[in-house]
């Protein structure tokens, strides 16, 4: 390896290397796994809002695959997202006794398969018997 900076040292230099191929890394994560292309916007405050998007996805895959690491499960991010997607929920709908043009809505998360329960498991993670809905903003 060569360089046109003539006070580096050998460590210097590949420590540069190796944050060069970490971005180039960075990019190609961007592109393939997150399918983020180039968007070209025409106001200042898009394009950086634009990019703040990109960099926290960035962010959040690379978390996810220290997690994943830490766990023992590889890393490979993209086999826990397209696990846990199959993981659905779902609307319980009962009308009410006293008012049957009124109803009671229930939102349950589906039972994981087994796969996907060690997954969680080894994640440390457990999925809540019921989801809440946020309550209602109110206006000021």
């Amino acid at each position: 390896m060569r360089t046109n900076i003539p006070d580096w040292d050998a460590e210097t230099l590949w420590r540069t290397y190796v944050q060069l191929s970490e971005a180039e890394a960075a990019f190609r994560i961007q592109k393939s796994e997150l399918a983020i292309r180039p968007i070209w916007h025409q106001k200042t405050e898009r394009v950086r809002a634009h990019i703040l998007v990109c960099f926290l996805a960035y962010v959040l895959w690379k978390t996810l695959e220290q997690w994943q690491s830490r766990a023992g499960l590889g890393n490979s991010p993209r086999t826990i997202l397209d696990e846990l997607a199959r993981i659905q929920s779902t609307d319980v709908v009962l009308p009410l006794a006293d008012d049957p043009g009124r109803e009671l809505r229930i939102r349950c998360v589906v039972r994981p398969d087994t796969a996907q329960a060690l997954l969680l498991d080894r994640l440390g993670l457990r999925l809540p018997e019921r989801l809440s809905v946020p309550p209602t903003i109110r206006q000021m």
